[in-house]
């Protein structure tokens, strides 16, 4: 089995791919995972991304097949994010469902609940013609690379995540980030239900008019890997801050060289500046604030989005690829795409 850096002056990811005939198999690469798992165990640690490609892996059940191999312990929970997606397998579900001109910034999978996975699988069924990277990002050099002053600011206070629901049957208007009603976060319609679930990802509930539902998360802005004791960027700010989606579209234009995406920037500029004049910020779809409820200033964020695209790596898919993320220290997102593009996901 050939390993080496996909890019030689950056830690991640590591990729593998076969050389021996008994290699090129879905079974040769089953087996050899399973022989080989605690090295790869350890290599996952420390790169924070493996990146499996040249392999017959054409079907979800073969992905979760792959996957298992790597860690026998999937999951199959309920999934409290707010993008949507579709379930594959009873393991396997699309990464996210939501139109290829949708951003998605870097970020540590459901790092804003207590019981988030600890590993991510993704593969690629179909790469889109144009665009659609998922770029990896090692959030203990962001840690790192971020400013003393805002650093400590964010270590000290913390941070809350706001997530706002509408009720079943209805979606919030002039909202581009109303992608759910909290009936398909959590797959009933019984508050007492969605309370119980509530209590076991550590998210406090509140009930407001119109049926709707907002979730709150107390979290850390850094927390320590757990296997290596590194300070890691840990929370989702640079995801669900206000400012975040003009300021994603601006970095875009200018790697893509498209100023095409220019037309979407001004669009999520108006829809902030009507959800502003409409609504209150712990109102909004998704928000950040620090825990004492003070706003973040946008100066921080925009370190903060400096220190991650400086350590992001964006490569294409190749059919039938397999990556391998360790979810507590390397941050995944989505590059915006044109045509069809299927991407599938399991974690562990």
């Amino acid at each position: 089995m050939d390993r080496q850096l996909l890019f030689p002056e950056r830690s991640l990811p590591l990729i593998f791919e076969p050389v021996e005939p008994e290699e090129k198999t879905l079974v040769g690469l089953v087996n050899w995972i399973q022989t080989n798992r605690e090295e790869l165990n350890d290599l996952l640690v420390h790169h924070g991304a493996l990146l499996f490609r040249g392999f017959p892996v054409w079907t979800a059940e073969e992905f979760e097949s792959v996957a298992r191999a790597l860690d026998p312990d999937l999951k199959n929970a309920a999934y409290h994010g707010t993008a949507p997606r579709n379930s594959l397998t009873d393991y396997v579900q699309s990464s996210v469902e939501l139109p290829g001109y949708y951003p998605i910034p870097q970020h540590i999978e459901m790092s804003y609940l207590k019981n988030k996975a600890n590993r991510l699988f993704f593969w690629s069924m179909l790469p889109a013609r144009n665009g659609g990277e998922t770029p990896v990002t090692d959030f203990r050099q962001v840690y790192r690379d971020l400013p003393a002053e805002v650093r400590e600011a964010f270590e000290t206070r913390n941070i809350k995540i706001i997530r706002n629901y509408s009720g079943p049957g209805k979606k919030g208007r002039f909202d581009l980030l109303q992608f759910k009603g909290w009936d398909e976060i959590f797959h009933t319609t019984e508050k007492d239900e969605v309370e119980r679930q509530c209590a076991l990802s550590g998210t406090t509930p509140v009930w407001k008019k119109g049926n709707s539902l907002c979730l709150i998360n107390d979290q850390s802005a850094v927390r320590s890997h757990p296997d290596t004791g590194e300070p890691v960027w840990h929370n989702h700010s640079q995801a669900f801050h206000i400012s975040t989606a003009v300021a994603e579209y601006r970095r875009l234009i200018k790697y893509t060289k498209k100023p095409a995406l220019l037309f979407y920037m001004l669009l999520a500029g108006a829809m902030n500046f009507i959800q502003g004049m409409r609504k209150s910020r712990d109102d909004l779809a998704l928000h950040c604030q620090f825990q004492d409820g003070s706003e973040i200033p946008d100066s921080y964020m925009e370190a903060v989005r400096d220190a991650i695209w400086k350590n992001t790596v964006i490569f294409p898919w190749q059919k039938g690829d397999v990556l391998a993320i360790d979810n507590h220290s390397t941050a995944h997102g989505r590059m915006p795409f044109r045509g069809p593009r299927k991407t599938a996901l399991c974690y562990a």
